[in-house]
């Protein structure tokens, strides 16, 4: 089986042979928020949109079935990951992800940058490149720019990513500035080895959490010819106001008609702290993780369904979700699924399927709802209600967590 999977006909979609168009649609005058359309070769995706995560060509628990229903329209998956295991030529040779995983709409693959940093000591970092072991098998491993837009073209998604160096945190201010110019160096290498012309680019702007570097590096590679931007080297352990202050410094030296996407953050309150200063598109692996070790959303916070509080509860999780596991199964049934083998440390298989699914729709119904209010110019009253309700998990959960989401 080669051939990519049929999708219904989207009148959005691009012709072959082009990449990507984006158009804004509306913006709400009192924020930086926008809504937007960007259109590309498997389809066209609403913004403020949200990314399941599928590392290894799969958002873990659910199929493509269930990403339609729940209203995913793009998924993203790990270059890093699909290099080691199980390579790129074999991919290729189903028709690259879109035929290897059976998902027809849009797909955006990350560098592995990100992975690859985050091996610390296990890697060696030139200007050339990066060298590492696989941590499957020990084999030494090498990652330039060149290599991998070779990858990322096998791969075949539709938006593809540049190798980038994420500063660490913390971090002085001349090692972020060393780790945002080799970035630099190495996005206008990717740029002269793209392969495809059907792919997007998106450039990664870095800059660590220094202002002026985030807002220099923003600028340098906001000028380069990419088709939007990925900003990176947030959620990696930083405070959340911090956070934000480096995105203020980005996001205005960035073009305006091209997408903005920020890396790795997907928490409720943050997805719509992030549209309020003009990003979007978001990925984090954090609503299906969180879901597997009992977190479940709800309006007005995430709760523990293995609390016994939920043995004999008959209602859904949530009942204003209209994702399957809240239109079928009440709490009560999944707080026993979770619990049914729990002196193995897992629970029933069933579990993880309907929780995920309940997460990812959380997150996509509250970006629907973020952008029907930024047409309708209501955008700042939809967030203030939401997060009047809504409470965050406790400061050390929440950092635990963070540093964790791609």
């Amino acid at each position: 089986m080669s051939e990519e999977p049929r999708a219904e006909l989207d009148v959005d979609a691009l012709p072959p042979g082009q990449a990507l168009a984006f158009e804004i649609a509306g913006r709400c005058g009192a924020t930086a928020a926008r809504a937007g359309i960007v259109r590309t070769p498997h389809g066209a995706l609403h913004t403020p949109v949200f990314m399941p995560v599928g590392t290894h060509a799969t958002v873990k628990a659910v199929g493509p079935d269930d990403l339609e229903a729940i209203g995913a329209s793009i998924v993203l998956a790990n270059t890093y990951h699909l290099l080691l295991r199980p390579g790129p030529e074999l991919v290729a040779r189903f028709g690259g992800l879109h035929g290897f995983m059976r998902w027809p709409r849009p797909i955006l693959t990350d560098s592995g940058g990100f992975q690859v940093f985050s091996l610390g000591k296990l890697r060696e970092v030139t200007d050339d490149g990066v060298q590492f072991r696989s941590h499957l098998d020990g084999a030494a491993v090498t990652l330039t720019p060149e290599r991998v837009m070779a990858i990322e073209a096998l791969l075949g998604a539709d938006i593809i990513l540049p190798l980038d160096e994420c500063p660490p945190y913390p971090c002085p201010p001349e090692q972020a500035r060393a780790a945002t110019e080799r970035t630099h160096a190495w996005a206008e290498r990717a740029l002269a080895a793209k392969v495809r012309a059907d792919q997007a680019l998106f450039g990664i702007p870095q800059g660590g959490m220094h202002a002026e570097l985030r807002a220099a590096s923003a600028a340098f590679i906001g000028a380069l010819p990419f088709d939007g931007f990925s900003i990176g080297g947030l959620s990696v352990g930083e405070p959340k106001p911090l956070m934000w202050r480096m995105l203020e410094a980005a996001v205005p030296e960035l073009p305006d008609a091209k997408p903005r996407h920020l890396l790795g953050v997907g928490a409720p309150d943050d997805l719509l702290e992030g549209i309020a200063r003009g990003i979007d598109m978001f990925d984090c692996v954090l609503p299906t993780r969180t879901a597997r070790t009992g977190g479940l959303y709800t309006p007005s916070g995430r709760v523990n369904i293995r609390a016994a509080r939920w043995r004999e509860a008959r209602a859904p999780v949530d009942e204003t979700c209209d994702c399957y596991t809240c239109r079928t199964f009440s709490a009560g049934y999944l707080h026993h699924l979770i619990r049914a083998e729990e002196d193995e440390s897992r629970g029933e298989l069933l579990y993880y399927r309907l929780a995920s699914i309940h997460n990812l729709r959380f997150l996509i119904r509250l970006v629907e709802g973020a952008r029907a209010a930024i047409l309708a110019g209501t955008f700042p009253a939809y967030k203030a209600r939401f997060l009047a309700g809504y409470t965050p998990p406790n400061a050390e959960a929440a950092e635990q967590q963070r540093g964790k989401r791609r």
